[in-house]
């Protein structure tokens, strides 16, 4: 089911693989009273029981006057919102630019009329399994709202409301995700202070949510945005042999290590037997790919994967497919353990043989082998662009990176781990 005051949604990148969209987990149904001057009622009842309306007055936002509207736009073939730039979003937001689409819609930047101030606007497909998604992720919004008192840097709701059949939620902007900081800053890593302080914000966020019972299923580096865009530019020494007049000798370092932590369309509560796939691909934890269950330590799995791309530019386990990936993960990081894999569901049945991983014996081509055999120890990946606190990262992301779930670091325990020492931060 992939579907904040805080927002500015990237890009879905092609280069990526997403999974597929979930719908219909079970929420429980909190009654949501007033948010932002606006009467939501219960928004998860609208969810579980379909019964979105597709009239805008069901929803609309309490004394939003209506006047002064665009002309009336088929949506696209896909359900798509269909703007143009100046159009009004009601009467109190002016479209000013779109910054991003994804499976779930688009987002656009808009003026404020009200709060005169620049905010991102997530319009959603008009289509009722993406409407249905959309309000279950305003229910975890408001939950998250509700209990947020400051720095656990989650994104907050400001505001939703259905205009012509779309549920549209309103977000400050941010800055860019860090998945687009690397991009363009040609895939080059993250200073280690800067390492350390994302981490330790993502982490946080992360206890916080799972101290609600929340899990967000759906970490990546696409799904934590800066929360200002500027950045300078520095001699990136290590990675260039070119002239300091040529552009490339320069790489982008963020002017503030702040962050926050979008996206919570795939957020679910805490229950048993959850075993359904989780987690965009590179981001998957053994115990989803086997089929074992999931729960908690699956974020986890995900931070220690983001904290490795931060220092090294790069996703750590690229592949498309699951026995490479199951194979990466045991040349990057040893063995699994037999317990796991003898507990493997039925599904996943056809990655072990007697006892292990059917790797190489079961690989889909040479090419597959090859892209195993190249991947270095974690150690030794992490070495190779960490020059201080290499032995404290090295060992913090051995904790998260546990096969095991029940053996693996929770978000609290990683916070007290001297990686993130007070003496260490320079930023």
């Amino acid at each position: 089911m992939e579907m904040e005051h805080v927002t500015v949604f990237p890009i879905t990148h092609l280069d990526r693989p997403r999974k597929r969209p979930r719908f219909g987990w079970d929420v429980p149904q909190a009654q949501v009273g007033n948010f932002c001057g606006q009467e939501v009622g219960n928004v998860a009842s609208y969810a579980s029981s379909g019964a979105i309306s597709d009239h805008t007055s069901s929803l609309f936002v309490k004394g939003v006057a209506q006047n002064g509207s665009p002309p009336w736009r088929e949506d696209d073939k896909d359900g798509h919102y269909m703007f143009a730039l100046g159009d009004n979003l009601t009467s109190r937001y002016k479209i000013h630019n779109k910054m991003g689409e994804g499976t779930f819609g688009q987002v656009l930047e808009c003026w404020d009329r009200e709060r005169k101030e620049m905010v991102a606007i997530k319009i959603v497909r008009g289509i009722k399994k993406y409407k249905e998604a959309a309000m279950i992720e305003i229910e975890v919004l408001q939950q998250l709202g509700k209990h947020d008192k400051g720095g656990n840097h989650c994104v907050q709701i400001r505001n939703w409301f259905d205009y012509r059949n779309h549920i549209c939620i309103v977000f400050e902007k941010l800055g860019p995700s860090l998945y687009d900081f690397l991009r363009k800053n040609n895939y080059r890593s993250f200073p280690i202070d800067h390492v350390r302080e994302i981490g330790r914000q993502l982490l946080e966020c992360v206890a916080f949510m799972h101290d609600l019972h929340m899990i967000h299923t759906d970490l990546k580096p696409e799904n934590i945005l800066l929360v200002s865009s500027d950045y300078v530019k520095v001699p990136d020494y290590k990675n260039s042999t070119r002239s300091p007049k040529d552009s490339s000798y320069y790489k982008r370092v963020p002017k503030s290590s702040a962050i926050k932590v979008i996206d919570f369309g795939s957020t679910t509560y805490e229950r048993q037997d959850q075993n359904y796939i989780v987690s965009t691909r590179h981001y998957r934890a053994p115990e989803v790919i086997l089929g074992l269950g999931w729960s908690y330590p699956c974020d986890v799995w995900s931070v220690g994967c983001i904290l490795v791309e931060l220092c090294t530019g790069e996703a750590l386990f690229q592949t498309h497919e699951n026995l490479e990936h199951l194979a990466m993960m045991e040349r990057v990081l040893g063995p699994m353990p037999q317990n796991m894999l003898k507990r493997v569901d039925r599904h996943a049945e056809k990655y072990v043989r007697r006892g292990r991983l059917d790797w190489p014996e079961g690989a889909a081509s040479r090419e597959s082998i090859k892209a195993v055999l190249k991947l270095p120890r974690l150690q030794n990946l992490v070495m190779q662009h960490v020059d201080h606190s290499a032995g404290d990262l090295i060992h913090l992301l051995q904790g998260l990176l546990r096969y095991d779930p029940m053996d693996r670091l929770t978000a609290r325990e990683a916070l007290r781990h001297p990686f993130f020492a007070k003496d260490h931060r320079r930023i």
